[in-house]
Order: structure tokens, then C-alpha cells, then sequence
């Protein structure tokens, strides 16, 4: 199941991405991920620095983890 949601959460992303172009600001990524993906200003900016910060192999097996140990919204409240 949480590969299913995963795949279509990177398409999402992508055609966030893709609107704004490679040459997208943080600004910029995180107004589109307020508009377009429903998130809060301070859960767009925590995300986007968890997706610069720690990049897809580190993240892949977080969410891994969190979804063996049935953790949908950790601790954080986001």
C-alpha cells in the first residue's frame, strides 16, 4: 500500500515541478506546494528541506520504516 500512495505522490510532486521549471526558487517550491499540494507554509518548507537535506535514499527507507511501524503522522504534527 505504501508503494502504491508513494508512486502517486511522486507524481504529484513532479508535475508541481515541472510547472515551475528547473530553475525554480525554494520560494517558489514551497508557494506551489501551499497551492497545488495542499500543505501548510511551515509542512512545505519542513518537507523541502527534508527532500534537499536528505535526498531519496535516506528518505526511502524512513518512510519504509514508518510504514512497518504504522506511523502516518509522526510526532512533529505536520
Amino acid at each position: 500500500m505504501a508503494e502504491l500512495i508513494t508512486e502517486m505522490l511522486v507524481s504529484e510532486y513532479e508535475t508541481i515541478i515541472a510547472k515551475l521549471g528547473d530553475a525554480a526558487t525554494d520560494r517558489q517550491i514551497i508557494s506551489a506546494l501551499v497551492r497545488d499540494g495542499d500543505w501548510s507554509e511551515t509542512g512545505a518548507r519542513e518537507i523541502l528541506q527534508l527532500a534537499r537535506g536528505y535526498g531519496t535514499s535516506l528518505l526511502r527507507n524512513a518512510l519504509a520504516l514508518a510504514a512497518a511501524m504504522r506511523v502516518e503522522d509522526g510526532a512533529r504534527g505536520f
